[in-house]
């Protein structure tokens, strides 16, 4: 498709009408229930809808397909779940805070934007989507003076013998400063796993999932230690970026994607 057609094709908005809610909830479903093998409470195999008590707080930023079928409830394909921290109190505490411990980002000081549930349709992953989205966040974190965001973020499963390689290479070279440094706590909190010196990091990078490496590339961080989420059959860590300390060029890339279109 010419970037024309793209831009005929996606609108991303913020769902205010209950189809969008109901569409988005879908996808969540198809993504991380068919793909990925999560289950729990929050999962309803008979409509098909994957959702928690937060859904009812949290702004829905969602990418819609024009071409899609809106009747049959398949528009929304793509998502990120945004609380900003002036509402965290109508439910009394961040998604995240069941697996990670955030009072230092919590008596910060600084203005809280809470990540969570991005996912796009498989059809439409490898870009162009989550481009269309990224512009859309960045422009709601600086219409909203956002200082720090962060979240859970998940790889695949729970052998951590297997995701020894990726996650031990983000503690060692992405670990959050001492001020922002949030912890996972719980049964089902882990350490690192390897030293330093026996990761190889062509492996660790390939290993990590995409969304997770552009954070990164961003100058996030991550946490220390990770959450295994047996429920939603992943390993979490906590990202967390602070927009003051991007370095200029990273900055310039971010503001300049808030501003287009």
């Amino acid at each position: 498709m010419t970037k024309r057609q793209l831009e005929d094709r996606y609108e991303v908005r913020l769902a205010t009408q209950a189809a969008d809610i109901a569409s988005a909830l879908r996808l969540r479903y198809r993504v991380f229930v068919e793909e990925l093998g999560a289950d729990g409470p929050g999962v309803d195999h008979a409509a098909q809808s994957e959702r928690d008590e937060f859904d009812s707080v949290f702004d829905h930023l969602v990418l819609v397909d024009r071409m899609a079928d809106a009747d049959a409830g398949d528009h929304v394909v793509g998502v990120y779940r945004l609380l900003p921290c002036d509402r965290m109190a109508q439910i009394g505490r961040f998604y995240s805070e069941s697996e990670f411990d955030l009072t230092r980002l919590k008596t910060s000081g600084r203005k809280l934007l809470e990540l969570g549930r991005s996912c796009i349709h498989a059809d439409h992953r490898g870009g162009t989507g989550m481009f269309y989205l990224w512009n859309a966040l960045a422009r709601y974190v600086i219409e909203r003076e956002i200082d720090i965001l962060f979240g859970s973020a998940s790889f695949p499963g729970t052998d951590l013998a297997r995701l020894a390689t990726p996650l031990s290479y983000l503690h060692h070279t992405h670990l959050a400063p001492p001020a922002l440094r949030v912890r996972a706590h719980g049964a089902d909190a882990q350490p690192c796993l390897l030293p330093a010196g026996a990761i190889d990091r062509r492996a660790a990078l390939a290993a990590t999932p995409a969304l997770i490496k552009a954070y990164l590339r961003l100058g996030g961080f991550v946490g220390e230690g990770v959450f295994v989420d047996h429920a939603f059959n992943t390993t979490d860590v906590c990202l967390v970026m602070d927009t003051d300390n991007m370095s200029a060029k990273h900055k310039q890339f971010y503001t300049r994607k808030g501003e287009a279109g």
